[in-house]
């Protein structure tokens, strides 16, 4: 078994706490059953945001989705000018036996334009994602 990336963003229109997670929770729940990840198996998760999107942690959001041992760091991405803002990205390092080549690295929303060469996602029915997620929410 070896530690594999597995990459992701996503965009929020406010910069608010609220959107922030349900964005985050989202993308990671799409990257999860996309790639078929359980989080015993994570060895860390590092979440950025850029520097217009600060009313919460969006690490938030993996513990929300029960990552309770996972070790998770939040930052800022470097303000580049003319860059793509309203962003959240993760990097998620996972322990498996899939090839690199097998990583479905996800996109959605305006993020989708950082790496169109990356997107095989096909439409996502987000009603049966929300309701995976309530799903999986865990216990406060």
């Amino acid at each position: 078994m070896v530690c594999r990336g597995v990459r992701g963003a996503t965009t929020v229109d406010r910069n608010e706490r609220e959107e922030i997670l349900a964005a985050t929770r989202q993308l990671l729940a799409l990257m999860i059953r996309r790639n078929g990840i359980e989080s015993k198996d994570v060895a860390s998760a590092i979440f950025t945001t850029t520097t217009d999107v600060d009313a919460e942690f969006p690490a938030l959001a993996a513990r929300q989705l029960g990552w309770l041992d996972v070790p998770l760091m939040c930052g800022h991405e470097i303000a580049v000018p003319g860059s793509l803002r309203m962003c959240i990205r993760v990097l998620i390092h996972w322990n498996t036996d899939k090839p690199q080549g097998e990583i479905e690295h996800i996109y959605v929303k305006e993020a989708n334009r950082l790496r169109p060469d990356l997107m095989k996602l096909p439409a996502v029915d987000w009603e049966e994602l929300e309701a995976w997620i309530a799903d999986h929410m865990a216990a406060p």
